[in-house]
């Protein structure tokens, strides 16, 4: 999608008007009724980041100003949408601290996690749970689900263990020392939490099971294997008893999910199957992996299920809940889920029978050139809407960045990428275009649930796929040595100067600046995107440390052994590395961050528009070019966009009929985070946190509220 087909139409802009003006009354009226809470992930159970809140609206939103501030303890990363219930608002500290504020003044109530290790994971925040008096925040730390009073912030002693349970309890024995966490909040259905779980994604990782807990006990309710067991359907698009496997696993709902209540159906993306990028030991397509799954929400029951990538080799799983919305076909209203993907693809269902509201054709692939790989012949790919991102194939040699001051070694490098669409990993260079991230990204899409038009920010950040022989002998390595190639060396590199344009630091001389306790928790819980290793015996964890500290001794082989090392895929993955300019810029041609509002009923864009500048390119007055961007966005009934996300730093607010922009604000730090709409005592409210540090952007420790004076 170049910048010229990113200028808005005069003619979008008239029919966008007219087609959000044409609700009768009445139905205005009946919407208006609900979305004036923020007491779920996202809004409301279905995932729609909306409310009907009107007391800022197009005419006054350029008065806003700053209600409140709130300093944590902790500085960084906060991916956290908060929650607003009875005036109190709880949110997650960069070290994963539970906070109640005051949601009119930003003053602390209470605080969880204080007595605790500090936990260096992100969280996207909490749930809330209510019968009668008996009010709960559920949240996670490692691979703990706690319950709080919500009003106390004390641990619930009647649920589970003192208050906690172990998340791997609806787990195989085999899974319980394997790393096992939660970033995402879990779906509150009566008296269940159904939890997305963060797992490993390379050999050995635990299997995804969808697992329900009881609120109030901490039991396990249900189990759906993703991986199925002998008996079930989907056990024979795996190798053999592929779901007991020691090299096989994940298939886990990370993102979150959405819940239809009234249909008392949960709608869970479901995550790729471990090991990512070669998939030698599981060969099939891979069912449930990749997919979305219709569950009946008492029993954990399949519905239907649709699969998006098969067989995945890319890490293509949906990276956020889908959206329920109701769209209109021939004058008839449809109740309808909307999952956005990494690949900027948009899937429409019936919510209840699984039907594809536009046509998904099996699109033919390129088959794998490694050795004992079957990838699969076809992938599905839908008619409509078409890709909120480019494509691979959409790159030629003219796409190289005009503000590139290499181009022409970046045209050389752009030859030799082989660009076809799905091309698997192979031992030659391959553009990944939606990139590692994706196009939608975790912070999810906005929908205005009444009238089945949703609004996606997307990525374009081209990525260089390749993989790598495999064929290291670790027995002629010292353990410490061994340990890091096997586990560290595909992010940090072997020279262990990381990726830093990728997200990845450098580990050379890391015993100046952390304690080998700090590393061993990091290596143990991991820290940020890099999964934790708690299957690590401690002599490999010491050894590890010892080979970062530099304090191994490289002739000393006799604490090797590689015996216990386990399964290695004979191929290794080479990193993950951004397609960057000689100045850490992206190499194709902006934009390189876009927002879409996209009509579900037609399958259609209403407009689409670069998001955020470029910081680098801002001080040469160059505009327009777009950037990365993590959070979504929340859209309002009156017509209002808001968004930060951004990694310049600055929160958005846009005429969600058009695309125009109406008011900015530029944070104490970017938030990489999906704001919270809410209302005390008659006056309304934005809240969003400010952790920065992603992207190289400097860390800050802020939750802000912005409101009309």
């Amino acid at each position: 999608m170049s910048l010229k087909k990113l200028v808005l139409p005069v003619l979008c802009t008239v029919l966008g008007s007219v087609l959000f003006s044409c609700r009768s009354d009445t139905e205005k009226g009946q919407a208006h009724k609900a979305y004036t809470t923020w007491s779920s992930y996202l809004g409301d159970p279905g995932r729609s980041h909306y409310t009907t809140l009107s007391q800022i609206n197009k005419e006054n939103v350029k008065d806003l100003k700053v209600a409140w501030t709130y300093e944590a303890k902790d500085w960084g990363q906060m991916q956290m949408n908060p929650l607003v219930v009875d005036s109190i608002l709880y949110g997650v500290t960069a070290a994963l601290r539970v906070v109640a504020l005051n949601a009119e003044t930003g003053k602390e109530i209470w605080q969880f996690g204080d007595s605790i290790q500090v936990w260096h994971s992100t969280s996207r925040g909490v749930s809330y749970w209510e019968e009668g008096d008996d009010k709960r925040i559920l949240c996670t730390r490692g691979p703990h689900l706690y319950a709080l009073d919500a009003l106390t912030g004390k641990p619930v002693p009647t649920f589970g263990d003192k208050g906690k349970i172990d998340l791997r309890s609806g787990m195989p024995e085999s899974a319980r020392e394997k790393f096992v966490i939660s970033n995402t909040p879990g779906s509150i259905f009566k008296n269940l939490i159904v939890m997305p779980l963060r797992l490993s994604e390379g050999a050995g990782a635990a299997p995804g099971n969808l697992m329900a807990f009881n609120v109030i006990t901490g039991a396990v309710e249900w189990v759906f294997h993703t991986i199925p067991h002998p008996g079930e359907e989907g056990y024979d698009t795996w190798e053999e008893n592929a779901y007991r496997s020691d090299e096989v696993g994940a298939a886990n709902n990370w993102a979150g999910m959405a819940v239809d209540k009234e249909l008392e159906i949960i709608y869970a993306p479901i995550g790729s199957a471990a090991p990512d990028f070669y998939g030698g030991a599981r060969k099939g397509s891979n069912l449930y992996s990749d997919g979305l799954l219709a569950l009946d929400a008492n029993t954990g029951q399949r519905l239907w299920h649709f699969q998006f990538t098969h067989h995945d080799l890319w890490d293509r799983d949906p990276p956020a809940p889908p959206n329920l919305l109701t769209v209109e076909r021939e004058g008839k209203k449809i109740a309808a889920v909307a999952q956005v993907t990494k690949q900027g693809y948009v899937y429409v269902f019936d919510r209840k029978t699984g039907e594809p509201l536009f046509d998904i054709e099996e699109v033919p692939v390129p088959a794998s050139t490694l050795k004992g790989e079957e990838a699969w012949p076809s992938q599905p790919i839908p008619v409509k809407p078409k890709p909120f991102a480019r494509q691979s194939t959409d790159i030629t040699e003219n796409n190289v960045s005009p503000y590139a001051e290499n181009p022409d070694s970046l045209r050389a490098i752009l030859r030799k990428l082989d660009k076809r669409i799905y091309a698997p990993p192979s031992l030659e260079p391959t553009l990944l275009l939606p990139g590692y991230d994706g196009a939608a990204e975790w912070g999810g899409t906005a929908a205005d649930p009444e009238e089945g038009i949703i609004y996606v920010n997307s990525n374009e950040m081209p990525w260089i796929m390749q993989m790598g022989l495999n064929d290291t002998k670790l027995e002629t390595l010292p353990l410490g040595e061994a340990t890091y190639t096997q586990y560290c060396v595909s992010c940090h590199q072997e020279d262990r100067k990381g990726l830093a344009a990728s997200g990845f630091p450098s580990l050379v001389d890391i015993e100046l600046r952390k304690s080998a306790d700090e590393v061993a928790l990091i290596i143990t819980h991991g820290k940020g995107m890099m999964t934790g290793f708690p299957q690590l015996k401690p002599k490999e964890k010491d050894a590890l440390i010892r080979f970062l500290f530099n304090q191994e001794i490289k002739h000393n082989l006799a604490e090797n052994t590689n015996a216990e090392k386990g399964y290695r895929t004979p191929y290794k993955h080479m990193g993950y590395n951004k397609f960057l300019d000689k100045n850490g810029l992206p190499a194709l041609n902006p934009p390189w961050g876009t927002m879409h509002a996209i009509d579900l009923n037609t399958g259609e864009y209403i407009w689409s528009i670069a998001l955020g500048e470029s910081p680098e390119l801002l001080k040469k007055g160059i505009t327009g070019t777009g950037t990365e961007n993590y959070g979504g966005p929340v859209v309002t009934e009156n017509g209002l966009l808001f968004i930060a996300a951004t990694r310049d730093g600055y929160f958005r607010v846009f005429d969600k009929h058009t695309g125009v922009k109406l008011w900015e604000y530029q944070l104490p730090a970017p938030a990489f985070a999906t704001p919270a709409m809410y209302e005390v005592n008659g006056k309304q409210f934005i809240a969003l946190a400010c952790g920065g540090e992603k992207l190289g952007t400097k860390k800050g420790n802020t939750i802000i509220a912005f409101a009309l004076e």
